[in-house]
């Protein structure tokens, strides 16, 4: 299997199973003297790890994390950083069930067909466990990203058709479903709770702001930082749809609406009035707040009967067990934090060759 690998300067490589010995990502290309440790890239993982909430699946899973290399009393030393998460409560025997049918909404029936063969213990490599390699190597990311002044935050911007009216970020870490809104989390609380009581699940949009990016990070044509963060953000498994600034209302605009007019400040330095942009222009970050937006669909594993098909041919209706979310919004927040992390900082180190006066500063100056 190919496509585990992902960016050019900071480059992740990520490996393991739902149900397998554990999960783990190896991190290439992050400088020396970073100080690291566990506790900081375990402040990530905290908030995507299962068993949270009642809207997250009763899976009891730690998700420690432990540095096998990389990192030596307490700094990076410039070499492959090593991070592995122990799976320790994983039951298998739940998904025997389904090694021979295809579960609605999963990726079971595209694995086997690829590959003639597929690990149906929790979906294997296709289970959200998977982005807690994400989540790790984004930990890193955020962490140099810090020290440049970059921020990247991300909130859940509705579940259902409740969608925040009003943003305070104090909030976001303050209710199970991390949303800056405490009105409408009380509201897609409810929602939920109707969901789960027909055995049903639930989708939503997922919002993620960067502060304080330089302009010009991004390269023109294939390597456009808005077409970087859509693959970045559409990789993560439950993500159907990716907009940046406007996003799709786009289609429905004018030139006069969308545009983003510039203005001189009293300090000669020039500004946008708006961002219907999100923050970039020609594929290249034009010094405004960039704006993300991933659309999040329904848990597929649902308690509901559904109709499907097993491998002896036969059309077949099944109830699929286990430990499963009701939601996937609320853990998803934190991955889709790290996966534009982790691409804000790559193509901040490709932008480091772009022009003379860069290179002159760092190899001269």
């Amino acid at each position: 299997m190919s496509g585990s690998v992902y960016g050019n300067l900071f480059r992740i490589s990520t490996w393991g199973e739902s149900h397998g010995k554990g999960i783990g990502v190896v991190v290439d290309g992050c400088p020396a003297g970073l100080d690291l440790c566990e506790e900081d890239i375990q402040s990530f993982l905290n908030r995507r790890k299962p068993g949270q909430s009642k809207y997250s699946t009763p899976r009891k899973e730690e998700d420690e994390v432990e540095i096998l290399s990389g990192v030596f009393e307490g700094k990076t030393t410039g070499t492959p950083i090593s991070l592995i998460v122990f799976n320790k409560t994983q039951r298998s025997s739940d998904y025997s069930e389904i090694a021979n049918y295809y579960r609605p909404g999963h990726a079971d029936l595209t694995y086997d067909v690829k590959y003639g063969f597929r690990d149906y213990r929790g979906g294997g490599r296709s289970s959200g466990r998977e982005t807690i390699a994400r989540v790790a190597a984004g930990a890193i990311a955020s962490k140099v990203l810090s020290q440049l002044g970059v921020s990247v935050y991300a909130y859940t911007k509705s579940i259902g058709e409740y969608e925040i009216t009003s943003f305070d970020k104090e909030e976001i870490m303050n209710n199970a479903l991390y949303m800056p809104d405490a009105t409408t989390a009380a509201k897609a609380s409810s929602y939920l709770e109707e969901c789960m009581l027909n055995h049903n699940s639930a989708g939503g949009k997922i919002e993620c702001i960067v502060t304080n990016l330089p302009v010009g990070i991004g390269e023109p044509a294939f390597e456009k930082l808005d077409a970087n963060l859509a693959k970045a953000v559409t990789s993560i498994g439950a993500v159907k749809a990716f907009e940046v600034g406007d996003g799709t209302s786009v289609s429905m605009a004018t030139g006069l609406t969308n545009n983003d007019q510039y203005s001189y400040d009293n300090l000669g330095s020039i500004k946008k009035l708006t961002n219907h942009s999100g923050g970039i222009l020609g594929g290249i970050s034009d010094g405004s707040d960039i704006l993300i937006r991933a659309s999040i669909k329904p848990t597929p594993s649902i308690f509901a009967t559904q109709s499907t098909i097993n491998k002896a041919g036969e059309n077949i209706d099944v109830n699929i067990k286990g430990r499963h979310d009701p939601v996937i919004v609320p853990r998803a927040v934190v991955v889709v934090e790290s996966m534009v992390a982790i691409t804000i900082l790559d193509m901040m180190f490709v932008s480091m060759t772009s022009n003379m006066d860069k290179l002159k500063r760092f190899f001269i100056s």
